[in-house]
């Protein structure tokens, strides 16, 4: 039993330096403050694609329209994935010049098998786009009205290659969403602070942005088209091979774009399950040792609260480990929450630690050995 110890412990220290790792390099990620005057001449198509989303797409619409970038230089083009709702009625019906839209059923059988229907939609659309610049996001997100101009002003200012940006949850009802907004920016503030340090390639495909040239430079989805999701992390790891200096964080108040979070236990499973299952196919190999190192260390510490319970005189050291744990990340948390205006979430932080331990333990284990429901799809 104490050589079982002897492992959590030195778990825990592997944890305590990666997170003080993480910390350094969100605190020295400098906020982007646009110079002045950068004149916005990049085209841009922002590709978006929907699978049953009528409910949610009107708001991003709308916030597109509101975009404060020339409407002449920006192009919004949004991908029907079969859907059995009205989407397709809310593109065509939506009051402005510079929305299009593609219907995968006019260009793929609906009995033709794919694993990645949105890699595929996105490579559809790209493929069709008159912009330089590729954005995306998800159906489901909104922005504010000066998303476009930040992203352009810093991509003409550096000229990368491929842009990450901040994502965020809103509209968080209840415990079970504000725990999920705390998870998320917890792993939104790594994706920072890796960018940050160069020690990985992390990010979100509701915010990203990249050359259309570069995306076909690194032969687009070929080679991961089969894996359902990875549209973003996979994608960018691509274009960090052939561009290592090419790949920056946008991080600014201006390009945060914020999605909605999942509404039931069996939702959030199967989404957290889906984004685990890309940890094995990720070349590269410092997000997986990290992700088994943070895998693992929660393991070690659902095992001793488990040994607690049935040998007491351990309780000392599980509540002392879970001190420590807590600790460590809210001192690398507390910027964050307040970079994302989250900071009344933390209040929840440290009772949603019963709920976040076993769920990462259980998505991690089912993400590599389970299958998930995606878009009403099942994916291996």
């Amino acid at each position: 039993m104490y050589f079982f110890l002897i492992i959590v412990v030195i778990l825990a220290l592997g944890y305590g330096l990666l997170m003080l790792w993480y910390s350094r390099g969100w605190r020295k990620l400098p906020e982007y403050v646009p110079a002045q005057p950068i004149e916005g001449t990049t085209s841009v198509t922002v590709i978006i694609p929907a699978r049953d989303e009528a409910e949610n797409l009107p708001l991003l619409l709308k916030a597109l329209q509101q975009q404060t970038y020339p409407v002449d230089l920006l192009e919004v083009i949004v991908v029907d994935d079969f859907s059995t709702d009205d989407t397709a009625g809310i593109v065509t019906r939506f009051p402005a010049t510079n929305v299009r839209l593609l219907k995968m059923e006019d260009m793929l059988s609906k009995d033709e098998r794919l694993n990645a229907y949105k890699k595929k939609a996105i490579a559809m659309a790209i493929e069709r786009a008159k912009g330089n610049l590729i954005v995306t996001t998800d159906a489901d997100c909104v922005m504010g009205p000066r998303w476009i101009e930040t992203i352009v002003r810093f991509y003409e200012a550096y000229r990368p290659k491929f842009i990450a940006a901040p994502v965020s949850f809103y509209r968080e009802r209840n415990f079970f969403m504000k725990l999920q907004s705390l998870d998320f920016i917890t792993m939104q503030g790594i994706t920072g602070a890796v960018a940050r340090l160069k020690s990985g390639t992390m990010c979100n495909g509701a915010n990203l942005a990249y050359e259309k040239s570069a995306f076909h430079a690194v032969g687009g989805f070929t080679g991961i088209d089969n894996i359902a999701s990875g549209d973003d992390m996979l994608l960018m790891y691509k274009v960090y091979n052939a561009y290592p200096e090419g790949v920056l964080y946008l991080k600014n108040d201006d390009v945060i774009v914020r999605t909605l979070p999942v509404e039931t236990l069996r939702g959030f499973m199967n989404q957290r399950i889906r984004w685990s299952s890309k940890a094995d196919k990720y070349e590269d190999k410092r997000l997986t040792w990290m992700l088994l190192l943070v895998y693992f260390f929660n393991v070690g510490v659902l095992a001793l609260g488990a040994v607690a319970l049935f040998v007491p005189h351990w309780w000392p050291a599980f509540l002392i480990l879970m001190l420590y744990k807590v600790t460590l990340e809210l001192y690398f948390l507390v910027p964050v929450a307040g970079f994302f205006h989250k900071t009344a979430l933390l209040v929840w932080f440290i009772p949603g630690q019963i709920f976040h331990i076993p769920y990462i333990v259980l998505a991690g284990w089912l993400g590599k050995f389970g299958s998930y429901q995606w878009k009403g799809r099942q994916v291996n």
